[in-house]
């Protein structure tokens, strides 16, 4: 028989969750969140491990009170969202893959590889890189820099606005370049009638009050590298003769976010060992100094550079700190409040979104890095890894390269995440982490995965409790993030 009645059905790839003494489902293949009702729990319930024929699932059904209309509708629709699956029917599609000229998003100009710090722990100058490329420049120049800005605005299709990140080195080294391209930008995307949206980071040793009258008169999006207070900040984030960079950036940090009034300024922290005080850095960054946004990351390692990398017991301090701080994200969201924790804001934002990746970010996609001398890469991680190099800005993206980059990212090739029920968020982590660890770009970052599926949990938990006792709240946080 062909008929439904000949389906065996069983439950779909689901985590189920529990918010405020509510039941919920976050459905893999959708990327979508559900509450559960008596009705579709019971369903859950009656499949189990195994499976069961449709008239058996629907006779069950209206034994405990539903009619058969009502039966058979809710077998329906629960098969629709793939909350059940039946084995004669097509798999659940993973998440699409975009298109071979899917256009271009944004740019991140490194517009010079030169720092005037020497934090320890940088991955600038990693396994994957060449210290001094020869032959190519340690600065871009103006020529290449708005050869930059015409290949986006040339290779980003339809879209209206589009978006420069300026990155390093320390991207303040080049200050008179990014003023320089910021107005050959606003009149390139002018003339198109687009738009041209900007950012960059720094380590904030170089801020002057007339940078920072610039980048807030251009709405320039600051994202500040720092990790914490003085002995945490000054343990790796040194000059080149060990001195620390606290008491440099302090006064430049409290002029930056006092006259920067167009746009937020984040901080963006990196953990490593001994600098793993998540609540303490916070409270300073935020309360102390008066950052917007703070965001946390734990170091790029290879593994074999234990010094400076988080074992065990450190990894579980610091989620123990990132649950605290997101307990208390929700007590300002359930207040109608926005909270500074990056972490909670970014998970709740792709909750939001109904996020299902097909790749962990937009490295390669709707995002390229230029590096200094024109070469495009991935993203600003690989710049100057001359073994990912996907072209050049005078001769263009090449495809070929573009495309094997991206299949080897798929999470569809990570054997590993079929089984996993974050990986609509995470795909696999990070790119560059994973051939910084594994030598492989499309490897799975298997260091992160408990870390990872215990995090989206607990922001499931944040969103399901705000969608139960504050929907308002999440309405508007998805306005003011631009996800409605």
């Amino acid at each position: 028989m062909s008929t439904l009645l000949s389906h065996r059905y069983r439950r779909g790839e689901i985590h189920e969750f529990q918010a405020s003494g509510a039941e919920f489902m976050y459905l893999v293949t959708a990327g979508a969140i559900f509450a559960l009702d008596d009705a579709t729990r019971h369903v859950l319930d009656l499949l189990g491990d195994g499976d069961m024929a449709h008239d058996d699932l629907v006779t069950a059904l209206i034994g405990t009170g539903h009619s058969a209309v009502d039966a058979e509708g809710l077998v329906r629709e629960l098969r629709i969202v793939r909350a059940i699956q039946s084995e004669q029917v097509i798999p659940a599609p993973g998440p699409t893959t975009p298109p071979a000229d899917y256009p271009l998003q944004a740019l991140v100009l490194n517009v010079t590889n030169q720092c005037n710090l020497a934090c320890t722990y940088c991955y600038e100058f990693g396994a994957d890189k060449i210290a001094t490329p020869e032959g190519k420049p340690k600065y871009m120049t103006v020529e290449t820099a708005r050869a930059s800005v015409d290949f986006l605005l040339a290779s980003s299709g339809t879209r209206e606005a589009v978006h420069i990140t300026f990155f390093g080195g320390e991207t303040l080294m080049n200050f008179k370049l990014l003023r320089d391209v910021v107005g050959y930008a606003n009149e390139a995307a002018g003339a198109q009638g687009r738009r041209m949206t900007y950012s960059l980071t720094t380590n904030a040793t170089l801020l002057t009050d007339e940078i920072i009258d610039f980048l807030s008169d251009n709405a320039v999006g600051v994202t500040v590298s720092m990790d914490g207070p003085a002995e945490l900040q000054d343990k790796r984030r040194v000059y080149k003769s060990g001195k620390g960079s606290y008491a440099i950036i302090e006064p430049r940090l409290r002029a930056l976010i006092a006259r920067h009034r167009t746009r937020a300024v984040t901080a963006r922290v990196t953990l490593t060992n001994g600098v793993t005080d998540v609540m303490r850095i916070y409270r300073h960054l935020k309360d102390d100094l008066g950052f917007h946004e703070v965001g946390f990351a734990p170091v790029t390692s290879s593994g074999e550079e234990l010094e400076y990398s988080l074992d065990g017991d450190a990894m579980t301090g610091v989620l123990a700190d990132f649950n605290a701080l997101a307990d208390e994200w929700l007590e300002y969201a359930l207040r109608g409040q926005m909270h500074g924790f990056t972490n909670v804001s970014e998970t709740i934002s792709e909750l939001i979104s109904g996020t299902n990746k097909s790749h962990p970010c937009g490295a390669g996609l709707g995002l390229l890095g230029v590096s200094p001398s024109g070469d495009l890469s991935p993203c600003h991680r690989f710049t100057d890894a001359d073994t990912h190099t996907l072209g050049h800005i005078d001769t263009g993206l090449d495809q070929v390269k573009r495309e094997a980059f991206l299949d080897k990212g798929h999470v569809a090739a990570k054997y590993e995440c079929q089984s996993c029920w974050a990986r609509p968020l995470c795909a696999g982590g990070c790119h560059h982490e994973a051939f910084v660890r594994y030598g492989d770009t499309g490897h799975a970052n298997l260091h992160y995965c408990d870390w990872i599926r215990q995090w989206t949990d607990r922001c499931l938990q944040i969103y399901g409790t705000l969608s139960e006792h504050n929907p308002e709240f999440l309405e508007r946080f998805a306005a003011r993030k631009g996800l409605s």
